[in-house]
């Protein structure tokens, strides 16, 4: 194997990304600051040894420091520069063992070590996917430890950082200890641990998250922080400080917790908690999913409509729609459809082949294509009809939607109406509430711009996320309780009594 591509494994491997010495540094003084003064320093993957080197300069009470890393090279080139510190007559021990911390016993290996202790430390954050992707060994024994729902497994949720898996044991470890852990990791990691601790009632707390520019010390662009916590804490608040910056003077905000779920601001949520739903009238649904844009997605051209493939295609319009994506929802106030695509069913579970019969050229053209639609991945295909889509049913051919986009920081509704006499569709990036006149439509829109659903929504989002705005999130807000707080309940239940009539018949 050439040396880049072994490096290359490596990195994704090991979590391979140093920590340069200046940012362990910055983390010490935060750490000396608050008057911590450890007797015991463990670095569970300690790398080059860069918080091991700051630890000596910076902590003068600690007696020994405990640095395990999974590469024995470089534990010996950490060996190599405490050999040659000006100061490496200290009294403090540096223990250095090469271990798989992911496959060790912790009571064992830290059995005869003195509290205080400092957890310190910037544990690997590469998934588990991702190592599985590369067949890698370098993983913890297989268990369902966030006890997620099948549907949970099959859409990703089930997917972890090898950091949270360690900083699980870590939690788990230092319960009744006299300790304090921070170590670097993902922002959103450090909420999963929030809420594993704060979910099993732990006996943890002062809990603080400090944001890091992660672009200036590692060269990537992902959210990331310092993540604090204290053992032997007994009925502490389940809040969380987040802070910019190494500091603890410019306070960002608290997050906190309600019920069984994070809440990004809880001050700010706490004013506006009496329009926590759930929303009961109207669902909030995800827009289609193919899995295939190169086929199933096309732009007009003067002679027809154009694929992803470069393909000029002609058939029947039948199952062609106007298509909004999520871009064109997130940039325009009223947004218009800047694609087409092909809609091959009413609803998930019906047959397609009835294509045949009603547009000949149509299912022509998904046979010919049907090497790109027949490999499609997500398991959400698996056992349904052949050239099946998701997230569709009859309220995606709703005349008028209220709609999202998921993906942008931007907490602006729009109102999305027909185009060429046909329902607009919306990609899977974006969320929307079905209506059937234009007049609902713009009402919902009216309640869900408000300055109270914005403050509210924005209580409970994770800006930092993937995919900040969710279904989730948005059916919490009762569109009842809001119109009543706004003075729109008669206009509002005036549509509401429509909707009920509608299902009442429907049914």
């Amino acid at each position: 194997m050439k040396e880049h591509q072994r490096k290359k494994r490596d990195t994704i491997e090991f979590g391979d990304f140093q920590t340069p010495l200046e940012l362990t540094r910055q983390v010490c003084d935060l750490l000396v600051g608050q008057q911590l003064c450890p007797k015991t320093i463990i670095e569970p993957t300690c790398g080059k040894g860069t918080f091991v080197t700051a630890s000596l300069e910076k902590f003068h009470t600690v007696e020994t420091i405990v640095a395990l890393d999974i590469n024995y090279n470089y534990l010996a080139e950490l060996e190599h520069t405490l050999k040659q510190r000006p100061d490496n007559t200290s009294k403090t021990s540096v223990r250095l063992l090469n271990k798989d911390l992911l496959h060790s016993d912790w009571d064992q290996i830290f059995a005869d070590i003195k509290e205080p202790i400092l957890i310190i430390g910037n544990p690997p954050w590469v998934t588990n996917s991702r190592l599985g992707a590369i067949n890698s060994n370098n993983l913890p024994k297989k268990s369902n430890f966030q006890a997620q729902r099948g549907i949970d497994a099959l859409t990703g949720k089930s997917n972890f950082d090898i950091s949270e898996w360690i900083l699980i044991r870590a939690c788990d470890w230092l319960q009744g200890k006299n300790a304090v852990l921070a170590m670097l990791c993902k922002t959103s990691t450090a909420r999963k641990i929030l809420r594993y601790i704060w979910k099993h009632n732990l006996n943890i707390g002062d809990f603080s998250i400090h944001q890091i520019d992660t672009k200036r010390h590692f060269g990537v662009d992902v959210s990331a922080c310092l993540f604090m916590f204290r053992g032997n804490c007994i009925k502490t608040p389940k809040q969380c400080a987040v802070f910019n910056g190494l500091s603890d003077k410019n306070r960002l905000s608290l997050i906190g917790m309600h019920k069984s779920e994070l809440v990004a601001d809880i001050e700010k949520y706490n004013h506006w908690a009496f329009l926590d739903g759930p929303e009961e009238h109207y669902k909030w649904r995800s827009g289609l999913k193919h899995d295939c844009s190169a086929v199933m997605e096309f732009v007009h051209e003067p002679n027809g409509c154009k694929n992803g493939l470069g393909e000029l295609c002609g058939f029947e319009s039948d199952f062609i729609y106007p298509l909004a994506k999520g871009s064109d929802i997130a940039r325009n106030h009223h947004p218009q459809p800047s694609r087409l695509v092909l809609v091959t069913q009413k609803e998930t579970s019906e047959d397609t082949r009835f294509i045949q019969q009603l547009a000949p050229k149509t299912w022509d053209y998904l046979l010919r294509h049907a090497s790109y639609l027949d490999k499609r991945k997500s398991a959400v295909y698996k056992g349904r009809p052949r050239f099946c889509l998701f997230g569709i049913g009859n309220y995606a051919f709703s005349p008028w939607k209220v709609a999202i986009c998921g993906l942008y920081k931007n907490l602006h509704f729009s109102v999305v109406g027909p185009s060429e006499g046909k329902p607009v569709m919306l990609d899977d990036t974006c969320y929307y509430i079905h209506c059937k006149t234009e007049d609902e439509s713009a009402l919902i829109a009216e309640l869900l711009n408000s300055q109270p659903a914005t403050e509210f929504l924005s209580s409970l989002i994770f800006w930092d996320s993937k995919r900040p705005i969710t279904s989730g999130v948005l059916q919490r807000l009762n569109l009842v309780a809001l119109a009543r707080h706004l003075g729109k309940s008669a206009a509002l239940e005036e549509y509401l009594d429509k909707t009920l009539l509608d299902l009442v018949s429907s049914s």
